[in-house]
């Protein structure tokens, strides 16, 4: 690696050399983020799917830029070792776009969050980025809003993912992301994907169906001098997908146990996330791994069709 690999990087990215030579070539580059693996699954199923989600974008014919902050450098790619090391570590942080500026400065580690690791790819000029699902509003009165919408809001990034969380309240979330202009884009479907489930009862702002049609509306969104990002939403696999009755069903129990336990802030999505796989019986880890590996390909597919001319 290198710490500035391209001259048309910001100094502040420590690209990895072929990222670094994909973007000057112009070529399709997808970013993924680290939090899934610092602290949305359990060890060492993290590390395989980290691989797997690289190896889904590699097969696709893009490249992969896993983001992350390794002892206060903020990393675009990394190698084998090190993306071991990150699913390895028991002190990893969870860093949202707020946290990147101490974490460089204090030498910490850590992974990266929707936020934070949007936020380092449109620094790099990277317009696609694949994850599991947004963080959004999340239920009751506290008013909890996550930070992935206030970048998305705000930042020029197209996040491939399978809706929002399940634990979230999922019509206040998709007000949030009309009011801030943020294009809601069903892939192959009409229907918002709620995460595990297929299903939500609730409708996307627009379909694609090849990843040229979602590369049209893409560049058309941005061409009108919007700067705010776009999600594209992919259905959990049907095969692995969960009946939204029974994730709904998990997440109230979920929700009890970490009020009685008084888990909140940043601790509440993962804590939420690892109540349920247990209380399902696993369906819904299963899931989250079968959709993380489908949002991967999908995503690769997009950059490639966005790199391309436009038609």
């Amino acid at each position: 690696m290198t710490d500035r690999a391209s001259e048309t990087l910001p100094a502040w990215i420590r690209a990895a050399a072929p990222v670094a030579a994909d973007l000057r070539a112009g070529k399709a580059v997808v970013a993924l983020e680290s939090t899934v693996i610092t602290h949305g699954l359990p060890r060492p199923v993290n590390l395989e799917i980290a691989r797997q989600m690289e190896s889904q974008v590699s097969a696709a014919g893009a490249r992969p830029a896993t983001v992350a902050v390794l002892d206060g450098q903020i990393c675009l790619g990394l190698t084998p070792e090190e993306l071991e090391r990150l699913a390895l570590s028991p002190s990893a942080r969870k860093l949202n776009r707020r946290d990147l500026g101490a974490a460089r400065a204090k030498g910490e580690s850590g992974g990266t969050t929707v936020s934070a690791t949007m936020y380092v790819a449109h620094g790099a000029g990277i317009r696609v980025f694949a994850t599991g699902g947004i963080g959004g509003v999340h239920p009751g009165a506290g008013g909890d809003v996550s930070a992935d919408l206030t970048e998305l809001a705000q930042t020029a990034v197209a996040v491939v993912c399978s809706g929002a969380k399940a634990i979230l309240d999922l019509p206040r979330t998709l007000e949030w992301l009309e009011t801030a202009g943020v294009p809601v884009i069903g892939w192959r479907t009409d229907e918002f994907p709620a995460f595990f489930s297929r299903e939500s009862g609730l409708s996307v702002s627009t379909r694609a169906d090849t990843p040229a049609q979602a590369a049209a509306i893409l560049r058309s969104h941005w061409e009108l001098g919007s700067k705010a990002g776009a999600l594209v939403c992919v259905a959990c696999p049907e095969e692995e997908a969960v009946p939204r009755s029974r994730v709904e069903a998990a997440v109230s129990q979920a929700l009890a146990i970490a009020e009685s336990v008084g888990v909140t802030g940043k601790d509440l999505t993962p804590f939420l996330l690892a109540r349920v796989a247990e209380l399902s019986g696993d369906a819904t880890l299963r899931a989250n791994l079968a959709l993380l590996r489908h949002n991967a390909r999908v995503a690769a597919e997009i950059a490639l069709a966005l790199a391309g001319p436009a038609r």
